[in-house]
């Protein structure tokens, strides 16, 4: 069964700005999800912020493997209840992949608690991607490094927390190294920022992203399904417990009572 993937895109540059529509006449997420279905292990289709829902009802998270997401402009207009949705799918074991200018994505500083800031430049300069993970599953099929002729800096310090491993570092022209490749792990769910995809340049044409972008996707899906338990706190009567306990000393809560949160 292929990964179902959803491709969430912000869809407001495109439409508001001649020079990114030139580039992306179908939409930033159309050329994404076209990349991934290149690939007949993937099954990639789109969402964007002016569904209802913005596109992610429970039904659609449900039934998604690996979400990735890209948004810039707009970050504030995302549902605060569809951002817990998301974050819910991500702990039960849906994948998340992250892209450039989400970094300040409501979700991604919900997952990673902090402020996920960093310097910036947007200048056209050349950027060098080192793949420095060379035997990890994102990097499968890459070279030592690769090239983007033009692309927007990003560099350290970059406010996340430490990784579960670093794949890719990037150089620019202007001097700024920057942790262009990170996965982290929340929950049961995989999660992977990959810094390129300024909407000005046409980075997700480029056969090397659209390979980083194939890896990702099969890297962070669970096959080994949903844990929805994940989120319970159950209160475990004494006699269901192991071994055999006697109750003993004062308690606040009766048997089954739930907890407090």
């Amino acid at each position: 069964m292929p990964v179902r993937t959803v491709v969430w895109g912000e869809n407001i540059h495109e439409n508001t700005s001649a020079l990114v529509r030139s580039i992306y006449p179908d939409g930033m997420h159309m050329t994404i999800a076209n990349a991934l279905n290149s690939d007949a292990a993937i099954k990639a289709t789109t969402a964007t912020l002016q569904e209802p829902e913005h596109g992610l009802s429970e039904a659609r998270l449900a039934g998604t493997d690996v979400l990735v997401w890209w948004g810039h402009k707009a970050h504030g207009e995302v549902s605060d209840a569809v951002v817990e949705r998301v974050a819910r799918r991500v702990w039960e074991g849906m994948g998340l992949i992250v892209l450039h200018s989400g970094h300040f994505s409501k979700i991604f500083k919900r997952l990673m608690g902090t402020p996920c800031a960093l310097k910036w430049r947007e200048a056209g300069e050349r950027e060098r991607l080192w793949t420095i993970n060379p035997r990890h599953p994102i990097a499968s099929g890459l070279d030592e490094s690769f090239v983007l002729e033009n692309e927007e800096m990003y560099g350290e310090q970059f406010s996340v927390p430490e990784p579960l491993e670093t794949v890719f570092i990037s150089w620019f022209q202007g001097g700024e190294v920057f942790r262009s490749g990170l996965t982290w792990r929340r929950g049961a769910g995989n999660i992977f920022y990959f810094r390129p995809g300024h909407e000005t340049y046409p980075t997700y044409h480029d056969a090397n992203i659209q390979k980083v972008l194939i890896n990702a996707v099969k890297w962070a899906h669970n096959p080994q399904g949903d844990l929805k338990s994940i989120t319970d706190a159950p209160n475990v009567p004494v006699e269901k417990a192991h071994e055999p306990i006697t109750e003993r000393g004062p308690k606040l809560h009766q048997p089954g009572k739930a907890g407090y949160r």
